[in-house]
């Protein structure tokens, strides 16, 4: 069944435009107390990240869970995958995320985890939406759900965090900068590497409601360039607005992405022994990374562009490690979920063992030219299904001989069609881009 509200990451919009309404909000807490007091009575654990709507979705899902008779648990502005975490550790039935991620503060969201703190199945998100057409009713006053608020989440999540290393683990004399975004882990993050016995300068951590990832954090990456050159630090960390994502910046000012940090999280692995399986990326994970992993004899498999694809990929594969070039990276041996700290340590972690910068780490991964050009069309006949695009498509496939790739899909959001195409040599790239883009525009004429 296709659904009505949630997409690959839960709900999503502009605060004030339904959904992201505080109308729907109390009837989406409503409707999820029921689904998940289905079975008897439950708690349901609320966080939220730092942007000022968030008071007030806050309310009216509480408002909404005590309706159905569920109990809640309120974290205030806490990382999302703390959420997942303390979840799995109180015993909830689910957890709620108030967030739009990277998105700026007059956008939020909602995003729903499990009881094991992992993504909520399609037919319990169908279960909420068939709620959400369903009148609403309250409990009786005796059985209305009670609301408390767990004053020590910062200080349990940290220590979550720290256990994830050694305990023999020490950064000292590592200097970094560490950007939060003004977002969840403006409190946590800091002191999780400062703990370890890093040297750590903060950036964009005095969060006021409206100035969660703007000009800063893993979207814009610029401060944290300069912070880095600046303060002659060792590396730089980006966070994004609600924590599970991470990028970072090398002592010369280099930005190093999701698929450089997987490569180092998963060689270090594979050479202690300890990777599981392989390695899951997406469709818009660089080539480069397929073929560093081949080199070291890792497997490789590509899922769908989403964290929610790639946790379902390593979950059917009963595989530890994935993630997207945007920094989402699953570390299962840790937790359940994309985890930004916790994948930031991994990376200091491998430094370490190796004895290296991240600069030289980021060079065992030669990245291919990559490019993307969008083409506009009216709708109607898809045209990457076109024969003529495929057969294209196939050819220039065949005369990269398995050097290169090409990636023709349809924007989710806009009438675009992206054209991409990666490989060893740019100019090569590039002219076979420019080629497909143009048939894609005479087939869509």
């Amino acid at each position: 069944m296709t659904k009505k509200y949630f997409g690959t990451d839960g709900i999503r919009g502009r605060v004030g435009v339904y959904p992201i309404t505080p109308d729907f909000m109390l009837k989406l807490g409503w409707a999820a107390g029921m689904a998940f007091r289905s079975k008897g009575a439950c708690r349901i654990l609320v966080g939220k990240d730092t942007r000022i709507s968030g008071y007030m979705f806050e309310s009216a899902l509480e408002a909404g869970l005590s309706a159905a008779g569920a109990d809640v648990l309120l974290l205030g502005p806490m990382p999302t995958p703390a959420i997942a975490y303390l979840t799995r550790t109180f015993h909830a039935e689910a957890g709620i995320v108030i967030s739009a991620s990277h998105n700026p503060h007059d956008d939020n969201g909602i995003k729903f985890f499990s009881g094991d703190g992992t993504k909520l199945p399609d037919d319990v998100e169908l279960m909420i939406e068939e709620l959400l057409d369903a009148p609403m009713t309250v409990v009786d006053s005796d059985k209305l759900g009670k609301v408390s608020r767990i004053n020590d989440a910062s200080g349990r999540y940290i220590e979550f965090c720290k256990s994830s290393v050694p305990s023999s683990t020490k950064f000292s004399g590592l200097k970094i900068v560490v950007d939060c975004a003004h977002g969840a882990t403006y409190k946590v993050a800091p002191s999780v590497f400062r703990e370890l016995g890093a040297q750590v300068t903060v950036l964009s951590a005095q969060p006021n409601g409206l100035n969660i990832n703007d000009n800063c954090g893993s979207t814009h990456m610029g401060q944290l360039q300069a912070a880095v050159l600046a303060e002659q630090a060792d590396l730089g960390i980006a966070f994004d607005g609600d924590g599970d994502r991470v990028l970072m910046v090398d002592h010369t000012g280099a930005i190093v992405d999701g698929d450089d940090l997987l490569f180092i999280i998963a060689r270090d692995m594979h050479e202690r022994g300890k990777l599981q399986g392989g390695v899951v990326g997406t469709l818009m994970s660089n080539l480069g990374l397929e073929l560093a992993l081949a080199d070291l004899g890792i497997p490789f498999v590509r899922a769908n562009v989403g964290d929610r694809y790639v946790i379902a990929e390593l979950q059917e594969r009963d595989w530890q490690v994935g993630g997207e070039n945007s920094g989402h990276i699953v570390c299962f041996q840790h937790t359940t979920t994309g985890d930004a700290i916790i994948a930031a340590l991994q990376v200091l972690l491998s430094l370490g063992r190796r004895d290296e910068s991240l600069a030289q780490a980021r060079q065992a991964l030669g990245k291919c030219p990559q490019v993307l050009l969008n083409v506009r069309f009216a709708g109607g006949v898809n045209p990457v299904e076109h024969p003529v695009v495929k057969e294209a498509c196939a050819r220039v496939t065949e005369a990269m001989q398995g050097r290169g790739r090409v990636l023709l899909r349809k924007s989710g959001t806009e009438p675009l069609v992206r054209v991409m195409v990666e490989g060893d040599d740019e100019n090569m790239v590039r002219g076979y881009a420019e080629e497909l883009a143009k048939l894609v525009s005479e087939v869509c004429a």
